[in-house]
């Protein structure tokens, strides 16, 4: 929680004596700006609609006043928190329980899906005093008449931009009608787009209107870095950019539950320590794996807007936007993941060309410019790893911190050199070519990859229609001179209403190739070949593979088949010898 010194402290407040006594206990001493206005307005009864994004203090805004409120000898449900994600309702129910250590017989229920009902229902039956929540699982336990909120005292919507964006709003309208009209209300947002005005609207009662500046934070803490996707593969950049960053923790945001499984593959199978954060993991599972995060048994975690939201690990000095949100408020959101607790953090940003007018979006946003960066090529990464491996070795013999072998391993060394016709040279030579094996020192130069471009479909592209059609090779982009292809089958035809174009985009999109890079394509019923450039590498390959066409994974493997292109047909000739012409507007085009 932030010490913004504002002149006032949270025992100028009328809060409990047990809530400022552990207040005190934890060090949290001078309110922040939106708690400096939002807890005098609660304790007074009045409702709140507070403008003010994450890490802005917003828990004890709300989370304070409504402790003073509970009634610890009335067992039944008096405080109600909605929140959009379970992470979020997590962490929020863990500071409410820390706020409330020192009142005895005020417990808080946490209620999410994915979990077992079983303990829920329990905790709920037991009349516990707070409930925070997720609105499917609120929901379900109102229609259960298991969650009763006729001893309401205060309904809180946390995050309600969010809910929007989730498709919870009919979830959240239907839970507020379901909140008496004698309880308090408040409702908490980073934005305030106009169904979360509406909503306010019908809702509270003539609120209190805070907005604090959602940007301060931000520009203070947080350094913005975009990178051009050109001249490599998006994956290859991640993985050059990890070695070569100084990062305690990173947290790398995709657009797709699949991309966070894919993503986090290649980078354990690049010698990371990532995991995916995806809604595919039980509830088990994904608190384990955030855990683990704090722990630093996993360095770096892959995820989507949805599973990252409401994530805080101080620890987090990185946010690498893989791919870019959807929305500019998103990005708030997601580079709000780092920063946190005071500390400096780094968002970093792969953008193509046609997205580049996001950036000036982000900086209008962020009150904070965007620093454009390169991501090293094979030479400087060369460079670098020879360098860190020659300052590894420099630094094991610096008596401080040299191996207590240091000894033992002379005298074998002297053995060596006395028992062998090896050179201390040669010796120190083969042991730098096994760490070369291991990791290479001297990398290949960068293939010609460059930014995908989207290709309007040629005429043979659109007219690839139907599945009685005769296999053909089509050329769906200029081909790139000097490229020697391969065939490639995937397991996408015309029986999955796949087209030349489908795959090309897929193929460009997915590996970051430049579409003149990719050969003919001949279309079966139920798979494909297309000409690709000879030795992929085997970390766009892994990603092809998995890639989609028509919502169906491409399989791509390499094939014996070889493309082939169907003979025209003859065209018709005339009694002159000259090709026959159609006559009348219903006159059908050949493209076989």
């Amino acid at each position: 929680m932030s010490n913004t010194q504002t002149g006032v402290s949270f025992n100028d407040m009328a809060l409990p004596s047990a809530v400022l006594e552990q207040l005190n206990a934890m060090q949290f001493l001078t309110p922040t700006p939106i708690q400096l206005q939002a807890i005098p307005a609660l304790l007074d009864g009045q409702d709140v609609l507070g403008e003010a994004q994450t890490g802005t203090g917003k828990t004890a805004a709300f989370g304070l006043p409504a402790l003073a409120k509970i009634d610890a000898s009335v067992k039944q449900t008096q405080v109600l928190v909605v929140t959009p994600t379970r992470e979020l309702a997590i962490q929020v129910a863990e500071a409410l329980e820390g706020f409330a250590a020192k009142m005895r017989g005020v417990g808080v229920a946490t209620v999410y899906g994915g979990a077992p009902f079983g303990p829920q229902v329990k905790a709920l039956k037991q009349g516990t005093a707070i409930v925070v929540g997720t609105p499917g699982r609120l929901i379900d336990l109102l229609n259960k008449n298991v969650l009763q909120l006729d001893g309401l005292k205060v309904g809180v919507l946390d995050e309600a931009d969010e809910m929007l964006n989730m498709g919870f709003i009919e979830d959240i309208e239907t839970i507020l009608k379901a909140v008496p009209s004698t309880a308090q209300r408040a409702l908490f947002s980073a934005t305030m787009p106009n169904a979360i005005r509406k909503l306010a609207k019908t809702f509270l009662k003539d609120p209190l209107n805070i907005q604090i500046e959602a940007v301060a934070r931000e520009k203070a803490t947080i350094k913005q870095k975009a990178w051009k996707v050109q001249g490599m593969t998006k994956m290859t950049a991640l993985t050059r950019l990890l070695e070569v960053t100084p990062y305690q923790r990173a947290l790398i945001f995709v657009r797709t539950r699949q991309d966070t499984m894919d993503v986090a593959e290649l980078l354990q199978r690049n010698g990371f320590k990532a995991a995916p954060l995806s809604g595919d993991l039980n509830q088990a599972q994904r608190e384990q794996t955030v855990s683990q995060l704090r722990s630093g048994h996993i360095e770096i975690l892959v995820g989507t807007d949805v599973v990252a939201r409401g994530l805080d690990v101080p620890e987090i000095t990185h946010v690498i936007n893989y791919d870019l949100p959807s929305d500019t408020e998103s990005y708030v959101h997601r580079i709000g993941r780092t920063g946190r607790a005071g500390r400096s953090g780094e968002a970093i940003l792969f953008f193509r060309a046609k997205e580049r007018h996001l950036l000036r979006h982000y900086e209008r946003l962020t009150n904070a410019p965007v620093e454009f960066f390169d991501v090293p090529n094979a030479n400087e990464l060369s460079k670098y790893r020879q360098q860190q491996l020659l300052e590894k070795l420099q630094a094991s013999l610096v008596p401080e911190t040299a191996s207590a072998d240091k000894p033992k391993l002379e005298k074998l060394l002297g053995q060596w050199l006395e028992q062998s016709e090896l050179s201390a040279e040669e010796i120190a030579l083969a042991l730098l070519a096994q760490h070369n094996e291991q990791r290479p020192l001297f990398l290949k130069e960068d293939r010609p990859v460059r930014e995908a471009r989207n290709e309007r479909p040629g005429r043979n592209e659109r007219s690839e229609r139907g599945d009685k059609r005769k296999p053909r090779a089509e050329r769906t982009t200029s081909r790139a001179a000097d490229v020697d292809f391969e065939t490639y089958k995937i397991q996408v035809g015309r029986e999955h209403g796949a087209r030349p174009g489908d795959i090309v985009g897929a193929i460009a999109n997915e590996a970051s190739m430049d579409s003149k890079y990719i050969g003919q394509i001949q279309l079966f019923d139920n798979h494909s070949l297309v000409q690709l450039p000879k030795g992929m590498p085997k970390d766009i390959m892994h990603v092809l593979k998995k890639a989609r066409v028509r919502q169906q994974p491409m399989g791509l493997e390499l094939s014996d088949e070889q493309v082939k292109r169907a003979p025209r047909p003859p065209r018709d000739r005339d009694a002159r010898g000259g090709p026959k012409r159609n006559s009348g507007k219903g006159a059908a085009r050949r493209f076989n």
